[in-house]
């Protein structure tokens, strides 16, 4: 749930310095975009949580897990970028009217969702992971 703010973060900016119209277009590219931040998501938790059932340490297991899945990330975001890339500067031809809003939507929101991914997940991971592990007590 984490990456769903992070990816509205960069959709309101394009919709912002783009057009300023929130259309329903946009809210379909709003929906795909959720999806697959939220995928990013999970596949990163999902392979921090495979390390630490192996008994990695926690440090080590955010690190590892980050560099294991930036590869795949990246290169999701850079496929997913330039297949839209052409169906968002072509916004004035006809019949873009509902492709270019969608892929200009798409296109911010996974700058950012990508870049903040890469930093603020792994960080959150591992604040909750030291808070929530529960302190063991020798008799």
């Amino acid at each position: 749930m984490l990456n769903l703010p992070l990816a509205l973060i960069g959709g309101v900016f394009s919709i912002y310095f783009t057009s300023g119209v929130l259309s329903i277009p946009a809210i379909i590219g709003f929906i795909t975009l959720f999806g697959i931040a939220t995928r990013n998501g999970i596949l990163l938790v999902a392979n921090y949580q495979h390390l630490e059932k192996e008994g990695t340490p926690l440090y080590t297991t955010v690190t590892t897990g980050s560099t294991d899945r930036l590869n795949p990330i990246l290169m999701t975001a850079l496929t997913a970028a330039l297949a839209l890339i052409p169906l968002a500067m072509k916004g004035d031809l006809s019949g873009n009217e509902i492709q270019s809003p969608m892929a200009k939507v798409i296109l911010g929101g996974l700058l950012t969702s990508t870049l903040l991914n890469i930093y603020v997940v792994p960080i959150m991971y591992s604040i909750f992971k030291k808070s929530g592990t529960p302190k063991t007590e020798k008799l």
